[in-house]
């Protein structure tokens, strides 16, 4: 903006700014890249266009979204501040009623084959000769997002039609059917406070809006709920919502050449419930129907769907939306998933591509688990597995260690139970069960501070699902958190996920760093197939990573992870700055000077009694329990009852079961998440009392 005591936004779009913490970054922002006149590239983009998206608000105030179109170069510029539309509107578009001097437009230019687009807002200073001649307010340009790739073609007059004129006061069943399996649309939207004062930050706009089909929601015949995904904070279109609670919307049928134009009231819901089963939705706003019109075969364009946008592929669907929010009803039930897809990453670990056979995927936060169970050898077992692929994935993904038997000293510990069964038995194209991901070891790609995620084995798991996440958020947000990867392993063989750490490294321009960490090391180029023979140091760390307020989270074996967590400290990391996933109940020893929150809470809230009576509902069975007896569920095993476990130290939630009366008292902090009124058994022994009363708890076995 030339002017720079004038904000190139007006009060509505800052008042939406400022209610999401970017107002002042935005004005700094505004006023480098929203201009008062052309750029050349812009004129050039105009110029070579066949057709182009204008906004406006008739003489009632009603905005309306058309569509104006001619040979290429119908869009004609006599100087950076002014520009001629040569064309004219189809028949029967409200536009026809409003092309005089004066009326403001918001323009938009779009190649929809390179995704390509420009804003524009202008006023009309004359009309003659079927042209437009406007002066232009504001220039920007604006990202690729969500804009599916067309082809455009043209049909003969003799293919076209008739062309047929409807007004309509509601959704008629066609318009609903054309609504409800769009992938795109535009939306124009007015603010003006004072006619009298000319603000270049009001006046018409017009955007493109895209995302899967039925990304927009008919309620009814009169409403429509849609999504607002994360944009360029501009605010345009809710800006002038906010100011003027209007709206036009423009659908196309982009292979007959129909044109649904209605105009009506809108309505920002900032805070829906609805909105959190939306994949990509910030937040959600619904539009009501005044009037519109059908301008069927009005156009002699049509467009040929090649490929949806990514972005739109990262978004969701109302339907989705249904089916989460009955997922998530169903989140602690046992799922069956189909295994998709089988592939060996490493000597030992196998990864196992998932797909729920019922419900859609649950949200989940990398660093969650699954919870599995199967029958093996005639039991049943239930094991916890790292999901290492991220949120947006439409799939599961768990990375298994074959845990092989060996000698350990004058003992043979034999090879793992589960991994075992999973190794040697599930195939692509098998069922198995799980209840959706848990678990508290989480990680923000949002987060500021640069992060290192630390790991040894198969604990690279988690930290391969918030490589992927970050890598995705960040083409999402067009910010991506600094992200360094170290990982240990014994060697090459057993280097897991090595490409595609890698490929992640290529695809975020450096922000996401992997190096490793091998054992053994023969035969390998230093700088490109590892980074470090031997233990990690801290000597390592300190050359690895440049001075910095990092988060550190760590995964692997209880030692490496305590070698690594004494490292950092001695390195002046604070102990509330190391995340660690456990694998048991006291897998890191914190030091005892440390602050924790109250997730790293080492002793019971609750004193535990020294002895209780323990009532089994179903069986109206009574026990005596007394403190060397161990957890509820030892107890209850001891005593002839089978009640479902499985990691046996308060992660995986398999044990839960309804506390009826009584209290009880965590020897460790339970990980999975309890309802009220909920008991975890493998970690939970019953709490004292005030006096001398016997202590009862009854749980629901």
């Amino acid at each position: 903006m030339n002017n720079k005591t004038e904000s190139p936004f007006h009060s509505g779009e800052m008042a939406i700014q400022t209610r999401l913490g970017v107002r002042e970054q935005m004005e700094r922002f505004g006023r480098q890249v929203i201009r008062d006149f052309m750029p050349e590239q812009h004129q050039q983009f105009y110029h070579s266009l066949p057709y182009v998206f204008v906004g406006h608000a008739d003489s009632q105030g009603w905005p309306w979204a058309s569509i104006l179109f001619n040979k290429p170069g119908f869009i004609t510029s006599e100087s950076d501040q002014s520009f001629s539309i040569n064309s004219r509107p189809v028949r029967g578009d409200p536009i026809e009623q409003s092309l005089i001097k004066g009326t403001r437009f918001g323009v938009l230019g779009i190649e929809l084959h390179t995704r390509r687009r420009n804003r524009m807002s202008a006023h009309i200073n004359d009309v003659s000769d079927g042209a437009i001649h406007l002066t232009v307010d504001q220039t920007f340009g604006n990202c690729p997002q969500y804009i599916q790739h067309r082809e455009l073609y043209q049909v003969d007059a003799s293919e076209q039609g008739a062309t047929e004129l409807m007004d309509i006061q509601n959704f008629d069943a066609e318009a609903q059917a054309l609504i409800a399996q769009s992938d795109t649309f535009f939306v124009a939207s007015f603010s003006q406070k004072d006619s009298e004062n000319h603000r270049a930050s009001e006046g018409a706009d017009v955007s493109h809006r895209g995302g899967k089909p039925g990304f927009v929601r008919v309620d009814n015949a009169r409403s429509l709920t849609i999504p607002d995904y994360l944009g360029n904070s501009h605010f345009n279109t809710l800006g002038n919502f906010v100011e003027n609670p209007k709206a036009g919307l423009l659908f196309l049928d982009f292979e007959k050449g129909h044109i649904l134009s209605v105009t009506g009231t809108v309505e920002i819901l900032w805070d829906s419930d609805e909105a959190k089963h939306f994949n990509g939705a910030e937040r959600l706003w619904r539009f009501h129907i005044d009037h519109g019109r059908w301008l069927k075969n009005s156009l002699p364009l049509r467009w040929k769907l090649q490929e949806f946008s990514p972005n739109s592929l990262l978004t969701g669907s109302w339907a989705e939306a249904e089916n989460l929010k009955e997922a998530e009803q169903q989140q602690h039930q046992w799922q069956a998933y189909r295994v998709m897809k089988v592939e060996q990453e490493s000597e030992l670990i196998r990864s196992y591509y998932l797909s729920a056979q019922q419900f859609q995927h649950l949200k989940f936060k990398p660093g969650q688990y699954l919870t599995l169970k199967a029958r093996i050898d005639g039991q049943e077992q239930v094991r916890t597995y790292t999901v290492s692929s991220a949120p947006e994935d439409n799939f599961y993904r768990i990375s298994v260690k074959h845990e092989q038997g060996r000698e350990q000293g004058s003992d043979i510990q034999p090879k793992g139970l589960f991994s075992s069964y999973m190794h040697e038995q599930i195939n692509e194209g098998d069922i198995i069960f799980g209840k959706a991901p848990s678990g508290n070891f989480t990680y923000d790609a949002s987060e500021e501070k640069p992060a290192v995620l630390l790991s040894a084995g198969v604990g690279i798991t988690p930290m391969v699902s918030m490589a992927r996440h970050t890598l995705i958020d960040g083409f999402r947000t067009r910010k991506t958190r600094a992200l360094t990867l170290i990982s240990a392993a014994k060697n090459a063989d057993q280097r897991a996920f090595f490409d595609e750490l890698n490929d992640f490294s290529v695809q975020s321009g450096g922000r996401i760093r992997s190096l490793w960490a091998l054992s053994d090391a023969e035969g390998l180029l230093e700088g490109k197939d590892f980074h470090l023979q031997g233990r990690i140091s801290k000597e390592f760390l300190q050359s690895a990573l440049v001075l910095d307020n990092y988060e550190f989270y760590l995964c692997g074996p209880t030692a490496f992870m305590q070698s690594m967590y004494d490292i950092l400290l001695a390195l002046g990391v604070a102990d509330t700055s190391i995340y660690a996933e456990s694998f048991g109940p006291a897998s890191l020893k914190r030091r005892p000077t440390s602050q924790f929150d109250g997730s790293r809470k080492t002793e019971p809230e609750t004193p535990p009694a020294k002895a209780a009576v323990v009532t089994f509902t179903r069986s109206q069975g009574e026990q005596s329990w007394r403190e060397e007896d161990g957890s509820l569920l030892a107890f209850s095993e001891a005593h002839g009852y089978a009640p479902e476990s499985g990691c046996r130290s308060g992660r995986c939630g398999a044990c839960k079961t309804k506390l009826i009366a009584g209290a009880v008292s965590y020897i460790s902090p339970p990980e999975a998440s309890l309802e009220e009124g909920e008991v975890l058994l493998c970690c939970a022994v019953p709490a004292a009392s005030e006096g001398d009363k016997v202590v009862k708890v009854e749980i629901d076995l």
